[in-house]
Order: C-alpha cells, then sequence, then structure tokens
C-alpha cells in the first residue's frame, strides 16, 4: 500500500480542530510509509479533483441539502474510487439544540452518509449516537478520535499544587459555552482566581461586556502556538453546549492540566482518561465545579491515557487506526 495516493478534501481552512487534524495525518512519517496523503481545498463545492492519481478520497467536508448535490456528483464521477467521510460536526448536542426539523435533517445525512464506502466517528460518544438514531449500518462506521501531535504538550512544567488559574480556550461561539463559564466564573470568590480566554469569534464583545468589572478574567485573543495556553492555566474549562470530541481536552490531558468537561457528545470520551465531568450546563453547577477544583490540594497530573502506542513506540493510536482503515481498501 505504499503507493497509494490518498486525497483529503477540506472546505474549512480556518483555524481549529479539522485543519490541526489533517495537518497532523500529512506530516506523519508513519503513515506516510503506507501512503502519500495529500490535500485539496474545496471552494464553491467545485469538486473538481486535481491533477495527478488518486486511489482513496477522504472528506473533510460539511454535509448539508446546500452541498448534496455536489457530494452525489462527486460520487458519480468517481464511482471506482474509495471514499471515506470524517464527521467532524454533527452530533446529538447539535440537532438538539441547532436543528428545528429533525425528520429532514437525518434523511440528508442517511442519504449523505450513502455516498461513501465508510464513515469516521471522531469519539464514541458521535459513533454510538449515529448508531442509535440508525443513520448509517454499523459495519460501515469506524472510531478514530481526533489527535494532534502530543509531544509538545506533554514535555510542559506541570500545573501548581493548587488550581488558581484556569482557561477557556477555543473559539469564540455559542456552541462553546464560555458564557456559562465567564458567569460561573463570576460567582466564585477568592480574588487569586484568574480566568483566561483564549480565542477569538463572534462573541468576543458579548463576552468581554460579560465579564465587565471583574479584574480576574482576561481575553488573549487566537493563539497560533496551541501550546501557549496551556503553558499558563492549571484548569481547563469545557462548557461546550455540543461538542463531536474537543481536541483541547486531549492537549491538556497530556499537558497534565486539570480539565473540566461537561457531559456532552464526544466531551464524554474524555472522563476515563482523567477529566472532571459536571452533569449540567447551570451556572451553580460550573460555579460549584470550579470551587471544588480550587479548594483540592491535591496535585491532579493526567497523563493523556487515550494516547498510549498500540503498535509500536513510535506510533500513536491514532495513526494506528487510520492505517487499519485504509487498509480495508
Amino acid at each position: 500500500m505504499s503507493n497509494t495516493a490518498i486525497l483529503h478534501l477540506t472546505d474549512d481552512t480556518t483555524p481549529g480542530g479539522v485543519m490541526r487534524v489533517i495537518d497532523n495525518i500529512l506530516a506523519s512519517k508513519y503513515l506516510a510509509k503506507s501512503g502519500h496523503h495529500r490535500m485539496a481545498v474545496i471552494e464553491n463545492n467545485n469538486l473538481t479533483l486535481p491533477d495527478g492519481r488518486v486511489d482513496i478520497i477522504v472528506s473533510h467536508l460539511a454535509l448539508n441539502w446546500r452541498n448534496f448535490a455536489a457530494r452525489v456528483r462527486l460520487r458519480a464521477m468517481h464511482p471506482n474510487i474509495p471514499m471515506i467521510h470524517v464527521e467532524h460536526s454533527y452530533t446529538q448536542g447539535f440537532v438538539a439544540q441547532k436543528v428545528l426539523n429533525k425528520i429532514r435533517f437525518f434523511a440528508m445525512l442517511r442519504s449523505a452518509f450513502c455516498l461513501f464506502d465508510r464513515v469516521i466517528a471522531v469519539s464514541n460518544a458521535q459513533r454510538d449516537w449515529l448508531i442509535r438514531r440508525d443513520l448509517i449500518d454499523e459495519e460501515r462506521l469506524s472510531v478514530i478520535q481526533s489527535s494532534v501531535d502530543l509531544t509538545g504538550f506533554e514535555t510542559l512544567p506541570g500545573p501548581g499544587s493548587r488550581a488558581r488559574i484556569f482557561g477557556l480556550v477555543g473559539r469564540l461561539h455559542e456552541q462553546k459555552g464560555f458564557d456559562i463559564a465567564i458567569q460561573a466564573f463570576r460567582e466564585c470568590s477568592g480574588p487569586d482566581l484568574r480566568l483566561k480566554v483564549f480565542g477569538d469569534g463572534p462573541l468576543r464583545a458579548e463576552l468581554e461586556e460579560l465579564a465587565y468589572c471583574d479584574p480576574r478574567i482576561s481575553f488573549h485573543g487566537h493563539c497560533k502556538d496551541p501550546l501557549e495556553p496551556m503553558r499558563s492555566i492549571d484548569v481547563l474549562l469545557m462548557p461546550s453546549r455540543w461538542e463531536a470530541f474537543g481536541l483541547v481536552a486531549r492537549e491538556a490531558l497530556s499537558a497534565g492540566r486539570k480539565v473540566i468537561v461537561a457531559k456532552t457528545d464526544g466531551l464524554k470520551d474524555h472522563i476515563k482518561p482523567g477529566a472532571t465531568e459536571v452533569h449540567d450546563l447551570s451556572i451553580a453547577a460550573w460555579s460549584q465545579a470550579i470551587i471544588n477544583s480550587a479548594n483540592d490540594l491535591e496535585k491532579d497530573q493526567c497523563t493523556g491515557q487515550n494516547e498510549q502506542p498500540v503498535h509500536s513506540p513510535k506510533t500513536s493510536r491514532f495513526e494506528y487506526e487510520w492505517e487499519k482503515c485504509l487498509e480495508r481498501f
């Protein structure tokens, strides 16, 4: 399979989890031994493949009714090329909060998934939901949890023995629930506590207004270096309203930081490796979780258990599972 030409298609090049996962695949020396990976950016649903041989197509594309016809054309134009789709977006939480006509939405997903030889869920929770809603046949579904190179996170100095600096890392968007965390933090006393917000997005002005008059809360914008937020926080807060996986949780656990997550979608995948769950998205529940963490005198060192090698000392589980998936074709 060393000469296999694998083309990854994406229509989202904004800084975030999708591009970082694709970059991880393209940079993997281990995966390079089993095939040549390259990426093509799709604009305006123009799914004309670039020049060069293509043996396998991997879609990281968004699925919706507006682009459904373009996905059908791609399948029709290349009927003999195996096609894999990675579902980075849709979850039970997303549908519950953002989809009004659920019957129509589920019909779109079932129809779109039928175009692909295999679909990859990015978390166990997402897989369970896809199966439970009968959106795809279980035998055509795999789980490969999103990941990046965690070496830099694993070598960061550990946090302090007491949790004083809390962090929010990600796009300032309704999805992430940062408004919940800010309100909850403001309910917590303690002049030495800090909340640092890393990221940018459409809700920045609204969140800054929400944090107004609390000098303990600071906004730091988008960081090109993903290690930067982890260097300066003790605890990562993730009160997401929906989340397919939550890559930053894996990074924080690998850096030995405490991680507090909502019991939402793919965030549940991080509980077994060491994250602390909050049972709901209420201000009271999150305020209590922050207080409990701040009062915990024990240093909680997490080691990123999910990323232990399963094939060789130099191979991550992510690489191994991608190799096995591609070997099917």
